[in-house]
C-alpha cells in the first residue's frame, strides 16, 4: 500500500454518510480539526488495519460507537488525544495528532488503556458502529445508533474480523454485545462490563483475569 492509497476497508467507512452523524474520515470539524484532519484519521487507520493483517491478533475489543471526546477526534476506536501516539506504538506506528488546541481526555479511553498497558498481545480495537452518531442540532454529543447504522456496522464488523482473523471477540458492555446481531455465534465472544457508570471495578476485574493480569492498585476514574 502506497502512502496516498488507503486499504479498501477504509476506503469503505469514508464513503459512509449518515445524517446526524460525524465520520472523521470523511468530514472536518470546523472546530476542533486541523485541516487536513480527515485524511490524517484515515491513514492513519489504514495503517492501522494493514499492519494488524500481517499480525496474529488475540481479539477485537468492541465498543458501541465512537464517542465525541474520543473517536471523533481520533479516528481511533476507544481512543482518545491523551492515548492516540500509545495506541499506534503498540503496532510499530506513529502520526500527528489530527486536531488543533487542547488535548482532550475521555474517561472510558482511559480505564480501556490503563489495562491495555498492562497486556503485549495484539488487540485491535473497533465500534459496532464505526462513526459518531449525536443528537440533532448538537455534533458534540453521543447518541446510540440506529438500526441501518447498526446494519452497516455489522457488514462493516463481519468484513474486519475476515481481515484481521482474531481468535475471538470482547464486548465492551451489553449494547456492544446485543448489537453484534448475526455475527453472534460465528466466533467467540464474550462481554464484559463497560467501565462507565460505576463499571469501572467490574471491568478491570473481568479484563484482568481474562489476560492473567496482576492484580494492583487501580486509579478511580468515575
Amino acid at each position: 500500500m502506497t502512502e496516498a492509497k488507503l486499504h479498501s476497508f477504509v476506503e469503505r467507512i469514508a464513503a459512509e454518510q449518515f445524517e446526524n452523524c460525524f465520520n472523521p474520515y470523511a468530514d472536518k470539524c470546523p472546530v476542533h480539526d486541523a485541516i487536513d484532519a480527515p485524511l490524517k484519521r484515515a491513514k492513519t487507520l489504514s495503517r492501522l488495519v494493514e499492519r494488524a493483517e500481517r499480525s496474529e491478533v488475540d481479539a477485537i475489543w468492541i465498543g458501541r460507537d465512537l464517542g465525541y471526546r474520543g473517536g471523533r477526534r481520533t479516528g481511533l476506536a476507544l481512543t482518545d488525544d491523551v492515548h492516540i501516539a500509545e495506541h499506534l506504538a503498540r503496532w510499530g506506528l506513529t502520526a500527528k495528532r489530527p486536531t488543533i488546541g487542547e488535548v482532550v481526555a475521555e474517561r472510558t479511553a482511559a480505564v480501556i488503556w490503563q489495562m491495555l498497558s498492562q497486556t503485549q498481545l495484539n488487540v485491535f480495537l473497533w465500534n459496532v458502529f464505526p462513526l459518531h452518531p449525536h443528537e440533532p442540532g448538537n455534533p458534540f454529543s453521543n447518541r446510540q445508533h440506529n438500526a441501518s447504522e447498526r446494519r452497516f456496522g455489522e457488514d462493516a464488523l463481519a468484513a474486519l474480523i475476515a481481515l484481521l482473523r482474531p481468535k475471538r471477540v470482547v464486548c465492551i458492555g451489553n449494547d456492544a454485545y446485543n448489537a453484534l446481531g448475526r455475527l453472534q455465534g460465528t466466533i467467540p465472544t464474550l462481554a464484559v462490563r463497560h467501565p462507565s457508570y460505576g463499571g469501572q471495578t467490574q471491568f478491570v476485574k473481568q479484563i484482568s483475569a481474562l489476560y492473567g493480569i496482576e492484580p494492583r492498585g487501580q486509579r478511580a476514574l468515575f
